[in-house]
């Protein structure tokens, strides 16, 4: 099965960077509306604000000592920031995720322990705190936008032999195209906004996708809802040769096929995620890779046929 050339849905999938700043997100904006004029809709699957994660990686591991305040400040703070320069003023759902970080690391410190299934419930705070910051500022840009709960979209597979862990902290999920979920979210309305990272298990209980895990649930969307195409937008135009930050003579990489693509990422370059090529290459869905301060740059395109076939070294990578 591939997906449909006429299919309205279009996910874009941004990182922590490409979220972490006014002039970013009135990027993000002009993007969406574009896509809008193009007659698609949009899913947008964004990271926490860059940091943030290790941030509350930390606080897990202050919270067992007891010294976790100063930490939790700056993880408020960075928000607060935020929403204050994108001009948003005060979010209660904000709060409301602030009071609980707070509570948990209380509960850390009184208890002495942090199970898996806390650690993913206190990681997954960084998206969902970030796509409350992004909807509440896409909404102010005019944009008709809808927050959604990925939780509520993505379900993880039971895989038997797997430890506790990694069922919690590397889940994988169902991708197969969901027409049920497709018209749901049609009935709701055409910009959307959800976390990366982050999905649901049988229980309902949270869990993540492994660091990394956002390009994965940009992929998984993309599959279920036979998008026409998954974009993905971060601080470089598209794969390149090599290392563009340390090597500045590296060229940009136009077109390559899935399984080159796979290679490339599987080797250490860390514009995409390896996880995230095969539900796009299951159901033949091109993706594609952008920067977000340079829009206007076409950057990488991968698709079945993208390869030349010629037998030549592509890009050059270290893991």
């Amino acid at each position: 099965m591939t997906n449909s050339p006429d299919s309205p849905w279009i996910v874009l999938k941004f990182g922590g960077t490409s979220v972490s700043s006014v002039t970013n997100w009135k990027s993000v904006a002009g993007v969406l509306r574009s896509r809008l004029e193009a007659g698609l809709r949009p899913v947008v699957v964004h990271s926490a604000l860059s940091g943030i994660t290790d941030r509350l990686e930390q606080l897990l591991e202050k919270a067992l000592s007891g010294d976790w305040e100063p930490v939790m400040a700056q993880i408020e703070q960075r928000h607060r920031d935020l929403a204050s320069d994108l001009g948003i003023g005060e979010l209660p759902e904000l709060d409301q995720y602030f009071t609980e970080l707070r509570r948990t690391a209380s509960g850390i410190h009184l208890i002495g322990e942090v199970s898996d299934r806390l650690r993913a419930r206190v990681m997954a705070t960084g998206e969902l705190m970030a796509t409350t910051l992004g909807a509440a500022f896409l909404a102010s840009e005019g944009l008709d936008v809808h927050w959604l709960d990925a939780r509520s979209l993505l379900e993880a597979t039971e895989r038997p032999g797997a430890s506790e862990r990694a069922s919690f902290l590397s889940a994988a999920c169902n991708f197969e195209p969901d027409p049920a979920l497709q018209q749901r979210l049609a009935d709701i309305g055409k910009v959307f906004v959800t976390q990366g990272f982050i999905a649901r298990d049988a229980r309902g209980d949270t869990v993540l996708l492994g660091r990394g895990g956002s390009d994965t649930s940009g992929a998984y969307l993309a599959a279920k809802l036979g998008a026409r195409q998954f974009e993905i937008w971060t601080d470089v135009p598209g794969m390149f040769t090599a290392n563009p930050h340390t090597v500045p003579s590296a060229r940009l990489l136009r077109s390559l096929d899935y399984d080159e693509a796979q290679e490339i990422s599987s080797s250490g370059a860390k514009v995409l995620h390896p996880r995230c090529i095969l539900p796009v290459k299951q159901y033949a869905i091109p993706l594609s890779v952008h920067s977000t301060v340079m829009p206007e740059v076409e950057g990488t395109v991968v698709t079945a046929t993208g390869g030349d076939g010629d037998a030549r070294v592509k890009a050059v990578c270290t893991k």
